[in-house]
């Protein structure tokens, strides 16, 4: 992409910030450019956060139902997925979907909630329960 190329539309999810990408200049050579971003940008993120909150609200229903732990809404709630809470907690990803399963993890250990919570950023009081 050519530095006058570069989307300046504008972009709302960015909060106002700018963000720097890559470009080739006139003199041919590779250097930075702030951009303000694009609209399909936005758009996918968006699109991105809305799933992300639909998940959790899905998450949140089954918890109040008995269907699901709390783990798995505020894993959603934290916009992860199971990959990514695994990498972040240093659990395998067959543990913490057993994790979901509420009988499960109300047997869970202190220290066990303790690496869920700080990988949430959450204390441990508020991993274990949901808001009705």
């Amino acid at each position: 992409m050519l530095d006058d190329q570069v989307p300046q539309e504008g972009n709302r999810t960015l909060g106002g910030h700018r963000k720097l990408l890559y470009a080739r200049g006139a003199d041919g050579k590779v250097h930075d450019v702030r951009s303000s971003g694009w609209e399909v940008e936005e758009i996918v993120t968006r699109q991105a956060v809305e799933d992300l909150e639909r998940l959790a609200d899905d998450a949140r229903r089954r918890v109040l139902a008995g269907e699901t732990s709390a783990l798995e809404y505020h894993m959603h709630r934290q916009r992860m997925d199971v990959a990514l809470l695994s990498q972040v907690s240093g659990i395998w990803q067959w543990r913490i979907r057993r994790h979901f399963r509420p009988a499960i993890f109300a047997r869970l250990s202190p220290a066990l909630l303790n690496r869920y919570a700080e990988a949430l950023g959450l204390t441990v009081d508020t991993l274990k329960q949901v808001n009705s």
